[in-house]
Protein backbone atom coordinates (compact mmCIF):
# COMPACT_ATOMS: atom_id res chain seq x y z
CA UNK A 1 0.00 0.00 0.00
CA UNK A 2 2.85 2.38 0.84
CA UNK A 3 4.60 1.67 -2.49
CA UNK A 4 1.36 2.23 -4.43
CA UNK A 5 0.83 5.60 -2.75
CA UNK A 6 4.37 6.69 -3.63
CA UNK A 7 3.95 5.67 -7.29
CA UNK A 8 0.64 7.57 -7.48
CA UNK A 9 2.19 10.76 -6.07
CA UNK A 10 5.18 10.43 -8.39
CA UNK A 11 2.95 10.00 -11.43
CA UNK A 12 0.85 13.02 -10.43
CA UNK A 13 3.97 15.18 -10.00
CA UNK A 14 5.34 14.05 -13.38
CA UNK A 15 2.07 14.85 -15.17
CA UNK A 16 2.08 18.36 -13.66
CA UNK A 17 5.63 18.95 -14.87
CA UNK A 18 4.79 17.71 -18.38
CA UNK A 19 1.73 19.96 -18.51
CA UNK A 20 3.82 23.04 -17.62
CA UNK A 21 6.68 22.18 -20.02
CA UNK A 22 5.03 23.51 -23.28
CA UNK A 23 4.43 26.93 -21.69
CA UNK A 24 8.06 27.21 -20.64
CA UNK A 25 9.27 26.16 -24.11
CA UNK A 26 6.95 28.74 -25.75
CA UNK A 27 8.33 31.50 -23.53
CA UNK A 28 11.94 30.61 -24.34
CA UNK A 29 11.21 30.47 -28.10
CA UNK A 30 9.57 33.94 -28.12
CA UNK A 31 12.48 35.45 -26.19
CA UNK A 32 14.98 33.95 -28.64
CA UNK A 33 13.01 35.31 -31.61
CA UNK A 34 12.86 38.77 -30.11
CA UNK A 35 16.59 38.80 -29.45
CA UNK A 36 17.31 37.86 -33.08
CA UNK A 37 14.94 40.39 -34.65
CA UNK A 38 15.90 43.24 -32.31
CA UNK A 39 12.27 43.93 -31.57
CA UNK A 40 10.94 44.44 -28.09
CA UNK A 41 8.37 41.78 -27.38
CA UNK A 42 6.47 41.64 -24.13
CA UNK A 43 7.38 38.83 -21.84
CA UNK A 44 5.35 35.67 -22.36
CA UNK A 45 3.15 34.68 -19.48
CA UNK A 46 4.80 32.18 -17.18
CA UNK A 47 2.98 29.12 -15.93
CA UNK A 48 1.65 29.40 -12.42
CA UNK A 49 2.54 26.28 -10.46
CA UNK A 50 1.17 25.41 -7.08
CA UNK A 51 4.63 25.34 -5.50
CA UNK A 52 6.70 28.54 -5.36
CA UNK A 53 9.89 28.61 -7.44
CA UNK A 54 13.11 28.71 -5.44
CA UNK A 55 15.05 31.94 -5.48
CA UNK A 56 18.64 32.34 -6.57
CA UNK A 57 20.11 31.75 -3.13
CA UNK A 58 18.25 28.47 -2.78
CA UNK A 59 19.33 27.41 -6.26
CA UNK A 60 22.89 28.16 -5.35
CA UNK A 61 22.67 26.04 -2.22
CA UNK A 62 20.95 23.18 -4.00
CA UNK A 63 23.29 23.24 -6.96
CA UNK A 64 22.41 22.75 -10.63
CA UNK A 65 20.00 20.04 -11.53
CA UNK A 66 20.94 17.49 -14.12
CA UNK A 67 18.75 17.00 -17.17
CA UNK A 68 15.74 14.82 -16.40
CA UNK A 69 16.02 15.52 -12.64
CA UNK A 70 13.23 17.46 -10.94
CA UNK A 71 14.19 20.06 -8.36
CA UNK A 72 12.93 19.23 -4.88
CA UNK A 73 9.97 21.21 -3.61
CA UNK A 74 10.62 23.60 -0.72
CA UNK A 75 7.76 22.04 1.23
CA UNK A 76 9.19 18.54 0.89
CA UNK A 77 11.42 17.52 3.83
CA UNK A 78 14.90 16.19 3.20
CA UNK A 79 15.02 12.47 2.58
CA UNK A 80 11.34 12.29 1.59
CA UNK A 81 10.46 10.49 -1.66
CA UNK A 82 9.62 12.64 -4.69
CA UNK A 83 6.01 13.75 -4.95
CA UNK A 84 5.27 13.32 -1.23
CA UNK A 85 5.07 16.33 1.08
CA UNK A 86 5.28 16.48 4.85
CA UNK A 87 1.51 16.78 5.26
CA UNK A 88 0.73 13.47 3.56
CA UNK A 89 1.27 10.13 5.34
CA UNK A 90 1.16 6.65 3.83
CA UNK A 91 -2.28 5.12 4.28
CA UNK A 92 -2.46 1.80 6.10
CA UNK A 93 -5.14 -0.69 5.17
CA UNK A 94 -6.85 -2.70 7.93
CA UNK A 95 -5.31 -6.12 8.44
CA UNK A 96 -7.41 -8.95 7.03
CA UNK A 97 -7.33 -12.65 7.81
CA UNK A 98 -5.42 -13.40 4.60
CA UNK A 99 -2.70 -10.91 5.59
CA UNK A 100 -2.17 -12.36 9.06
CA UNK A 101 1.02 -14.22 9.67
CA UNK A 102 0.98 -17.96 10.17
CA UNK A 103 1.90 -17.50 13.81
CA UNK A 104 -1.16 -15.31 14.40
CA UNK A 105 -3.41 -17.79 12.63
CA UNK A 106 -1.97 -20.64 14.71
CA UNK A 107 -2.60 -18.55 17.85
CA UNK A 108 -6.25 -18.14 16.85
CA UNK A 109 -6.60 -21.88 16.32
CA UNK A 110 -4.90 -22.55 19.64
CA UNK A 111 -7.24 -20.15 21.42
CA UNK A 112 -10.26 -21.98 20.02
CA UNK A 113 -8.93 -25.27 21.44
CA UNK A 114 -8.94 -23.87 24.97
CA UNK A 115 -12.72 -24.31 25.18
CA UNK A 116 -12.75 -28.04 24.40
CA UNK A 117 -13.88 -30.38 27.19
CA UNK A 118 -15.40 -33.81 27.63
CA UNK A 119 -18.45 -33.87 29.89
CA UNK A 120 -17.71 -30.21 30.55
CA UNK A 121 -14.87 -31.27 32.90
CA UNK A 122 -12.08 -33.11 31.11
CA UNK A 123 -9.86 -30.58 29.33
CA UNK A 124 -8.88 -31.57 25.79
CA UNK A 125 -6.76 -28.56 24.87
CA UNK A 126 -4.22 -30.82 23.12
CA UNK A 127 -6.83 -31.99 20.61
CA UNK A 128 -7.74 -30.52 17.24
CA UNK A 129 -10.28 -31.54 14.61
CA UNK A 130 -8.56 -29.45 11.93
CA UNK A 131 -6.42 -31.77 9.83
CA UNK A 132 -4.74 -28.74 8.22
CA UNK A 133 -3.95 -26.95 11.47
CA UNK A 134 -0.88 -24.75 11.26
CA UNK A 135 2.20 -25.86 13.22
CA UNK A 136 2.87 -24.31 16.60
CA UNK A 137 5.93 -22.28 17.46
CA UNK A 138 8.04 -23.32 20.49
CA UNK A 139 6.50 -20.52 22.52
CA UNK A 140 2.98 -21.67 21.62
CA UNK A 141 3.85 -25.23 22.63
CA UNK A 142 4.95 -24.04 26.06
CA UNK A 143 1.81 -21.90 26.27
CA UNK A 144 -0.36 -24.93 25.50
CA UNK A 145 1.45 -26.96 28.16
CA UNK A 146 0.96 -24.30 30.85
CA UNK A 147 -2.69 -23.85 29.95
CA UNK A 148 -3.28 -27.60 30.22
CA UNK A 149 -1.43 -28.10 33.50
CA UNK A 150 -2.88 -25.09 35.31
CA UNK A 151 -6.44 -26.05 34.46
CA UNK A 152 -8.57 -27.52 37.30
CA UNK A 153 -8.80 -30.84 35.45
CA UNK A 154 -5.25 -32.20 36.21
CA UNK A 155 -5.66 -31.25 39.88
CA UNK A 156 -8.98 -33.08 40.07
CA UNK A 157 -7.51 -36.10 38.32
CA UNK A 158 -4.61 -36.16 40.78
CA UNK A 159 -7.09 -36.10 43.68
CA UNK A 160 -8.86 -39.18 42.26
CA UNK A 161 -5.58 -41.03 41.63
CA UNK A 162 -4.42 -40.22 45.18
CA UNK A 163 -7.70 -41.53 46.57
CA UNK A 164 -7.34 -44.80 44.68
CA UNK A 165 -3.75 -45.16 45.89
CA UNK A 166 -4.85 -44.41 49.44
CA UNK A 167 -7.53 -47.11 49.34
CA UNK A 168 -5.12 -49.68 47.86
CA UNK A 169 -2.28 -48.55 50.17
CA UNK A 170 0.18 -48.16 47.33
CA UNK A 171 3.68 -47.22 48.50
CA UNK A 172 3.15 -48.24 52.16
CA UNK A 173 6.16 -46.13 53.13
CA UNK A 174 3.99 -43.04 52.65
CA UNK A 175 1.55 -44.24 55.25
CA UNK A 176 -2.12 -43.36 55.61
CA UNK A 177 -4.09 -40.39 56.85
CA UNK A 178 -3.78 -36.83 55.64
CA UNK A 179 -0.01 -37.03 55.30
CA UNK A 180 -0.12 -40.16 53.17
CA UNK A 181 -2.89 -38.73 50.97
CA UNK A 182 -0.96 -35.48 50.49
CA UNK A 183 2.15 -37.39 49.39
CA UNK A 184 0.15 -39.46 46.90
CA UNK A 185 -1.59 -36.36 45.55
CA UNK A 186 1.71 -34.52 45.15
CA UNK A 187 3.31 -37.51 43.45
CA UNK A 188 0.41 -37.92 40.99
CA UNK A 189 0.30 -34.28 39.96
CA UNK A 190 4.10 -33.94 39.77
CA UNK A 191 4.32 -37.03 37.56
CA UNK A 192 1.87 -35.52 35.07
CA UNK A 193 3.50 -32.07 35.20
CA UNK A 194 7.05 -33.30 34.56
CA UNK A 195 6.02 -35.80 31.90
CA UNK A 196 3.98 -33.23 29.97
CA UNK A 197 6.68 -30.59 30.40
CA UNK A 198 9.20 -32.72 28.55
CA UNK A 199 6.78 -34.62 26.29
CA UNK A 200 4.59 -31.70 25.16
CA UNK A 201 6.89 -28.68 25.40
CA UNK A 202 10.64 -29.33 25.55
CA UNK A 203 11.09 -32.37 23.31
CA UNK A 204 8.39 -31.33 20.82
CA UNK A 205 10.21 -28.03 20.34
CA UNK A 206 13.60 -29.70 19.94
CA UNK A 207 12.35 -32.49 17.63
CA UNK A 208 9.82 -30.31 15.74
CA UNK A 209 6.85 -32.53 16.63
CA UNK A 210 3.26 -31.44 17.16
CA UNK A 211 2.03 -32.18 20.71
CA UNK A 212 -1.65 -32.25 19.70
CA UNK A 213 -3.89 -35.22 18.96
CA UNK A 214 -5.44 -34.90 15.50
CA UNK A 215 -8.92 -36.36 15.86
CA UNK A 216 -9.98 -38.51 12.92
CA UNK A 217 -13.74 -38.27 13.40
CA UNK A 218 -14.69 -40.21 10.25
CA UNK A 219 -14.41 -43.77 9.01
CA UNK A 220 -15.12 -47.17 10.51
CA UNK A 221 -14.78 -48.05 14.15
CA UNK A 222 -11.65 -50.19 13.68
CA UNK A 223 -9.77 -47.51 11.74
CA UNK A 224 -10.61 -44.83 14.25
CA UNK A 225 -9.74 -47.09 17.18
CA UNK A 226 -6.32 -47.90 15.72
CA UNK A 227 -5.79 -44.24 14.81
CA UNK A 228 -6.34 -43.15 18.41
CA UNK A 229 -4.19 -45.97 19.84
CA UNK A 230 -1.32 -45.19 17.46
CA UNK A 231 -1.23 -41.52 18.50
CA UNK A 232 0.94 -42.46 21.47
CA UNK A 233 3.77 -43.63 19.22
CA UNK A 234 2.95 -41.80 15.95
CA UNK A 235 2.48 -38.05 15.50
CA UNK A 236 2.51 -35.24 12.98
CA UNK A 237 5.60 -33.09 12.64
CA UNK A 238 5.85 -29.35 12.15
CA UNK A 239 6.59 -29.76 8.43
CA UNK A 240 3.33 -31.68 7.87
CA UNK A 241 4.80 -35.19 7.66
CA UNK A 242 4.12 -38.05 10.08
CA UNK A 243 6.60 -40.09 12.07
CA UNK A 244 7.42 -41.76 15.40
CA UNK A 245 6.29 -39.87 18.48
CA UNK A 246 9.67 -39.66 20.18
CA UNK A 247 8.63 -36.71 22.34
CA UNK A 248 5.67 -38.44 23.96
CA UNK A 249 7.42 -41.71 24.79
CA UNK A 250 10.65 -39.96 25.76
CA UNK A 251 8.80 -37.45 27.96
CA UNK A 252 7.00 -40.25 29.82
CA UNK A 253 10.28 -42.07 30.48
CA UNK A 254 12.04 -38.87 31.58
CA UNK A 255 9.18 -38.06 33.93
CA UNK A 256 9.29 -41.55 35.39
CA UNK A 257 13.06 -41.28 35.89
CA UNK A 258 12.83 -37.91 37.67
CA UNK A 259 9.99 -39.17 39.87
CA UNK A 260 12.41 -41.65 41.48
CA UNK A 261 13.71 -38.70 43.49
CA UNK A 262 10.54 -38.30 45.57
CA UNK A 263 9.22 -41.88 45.43
CA UNK A 264 10.11 -44.40 48.17
CA UNK A 265 13.49 -46.10 47.97
CA UNK A 266 11.85 -49.40 47.05
CA UNK A 267 10.69 -47.87 43.75
CA UNK A 268 14.06 -46.52 42.66
CA UNK A 269 14.94 -49.26 40.21
CA UNK A 270 15.36 -49.34 36.46
CA UNK A 271 12.50 -51.81 36.10
CA UNK A 272 10.07 -49.61 38.02
CA UNK A 273 11.14 -46.59 35.99
CA UNK A 274 10.46 -48.27 32.64
CA UNK A 275 7.22 -49.78 33.94
CA UNK A 276 5.89 -46.42 35.12
CA UNK A 277 6.89 -44.74 31.83
CA UNK A 278 5.03 -47.25 29.67
CA UNK A 279 2.07 -47.23 32.07
CA UNK A 280 1.65 -43.50 31.48
CA UNK A 281 1.85 -44.13 27.71
CA UNK A 282 -0.92 -46.75 28.00
CA UNK A 283 -3.05 -44.26 29.94
CA UNK A 284 -2.55 -41.85 27.06
CA UNK A 285 -4.06 -44.42 24.68
CA UNK A 286 -7.17 -44.64 26.86
CA UNK A 287 -7.48 -40.87 26.88
CA UNK A 288 -7.14 -40.70 23.09
CA UNK A 289 -9.89 -43.30 22.64
CA UNK A 290 -12.24 -41.30 24.87
CA UNK A 291 -11.51 -38.10 22.96
CA UNK A 292 -11.96 -39.80 19.57
CA UNK A 293 -15.36 -41.38 20.26
CA UNK A 294 -16.86 -38.91 22.71
CA UNK A 295 -18.56 -36.82 19.96
CA UNK A 296 -20.24 -40.01 18.69
CA UNK A 297 -21.53 -40.76 22.18
CA UNK A 298 -22.94 -37.25 22.44
CA UNK A 299 -24.66 -37.50 19.05
CA UNK A 300 -26.11 -40.92 19.89
CA UNK A 301 -27.48 -39.64 23.19
CA UNK A 302 -28.94 -36.56 21.50
CA UNK A 303 -30.63 -38.63 18.78
CA UNK A 304 -32.17 -40.99 21.36
CA UNK A 305 -33.46 -38.05 23.35
CA UNK A 306 -35.03 -36.47 20.25
CA UNK A 307 -36.68 -39.77 19.30
CA UNK A 308 -38.08 -40.13 22.81
CA UNK A 309 -39.46 -36.59 22.71
CA UNK A 310 -41.06 -37.26 19.32
CA UNK A 311 -42.79 -40.42 20.61
CA UNK A 312 -44.08 -38.58 23.66
CA UNK A 313 -45.41 -35.79 21.46
CA UNK A 314 -47.13 -38.30 19.20
CA UNK A 315 -48.86 -40.03 22.13
CA UNK A 316 -49.97 -36.78 23.72
CA UNK A 317 -51.36 -35.31 20.49
CA UNK A 318 -55.22 -35.48 20.25
CA UNK A 319 -56.67 -38.00 17.81
CA UNK A 320 -58.10 -36.56 14.60
CA UNK A 321 -61.58 -37.71 13.43
CA UNK A 322 -61.30 -38.91 9.80
CA UNK A 323 -64.94 -37.84 9.04
CA UNK A 324 -64.19 -34.27 10.04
Amino acid sequence: MRLTFRLFCGALFTCSAIAALPLQLLSQQMEATAATAGVDVPDAPRAHLTAAEPDASQQAQQGPTTPGQTAPSPTTPAGAPPGQDSSSAPATAPQTDSEKSKREQAADQLKAQEHQRVLGVMATFNTTTNRHALPLSPGQKFQLFLKSETDPWPFGLALVVAGIGQSENTYPEWGQGVQGYAKRFGGAYTDAFIGNFFGNAVLTSMLHEDPRYFQKGTGGFAKRFLWAAASTIWCRRDNGTWGPNYANVGGNLIGAAISRIYYPASQRTVGNTIEDGFTVSAEGIVGAEVIEFWPDIVRHHKRKREEKAARQAAHSAPAVDPQK
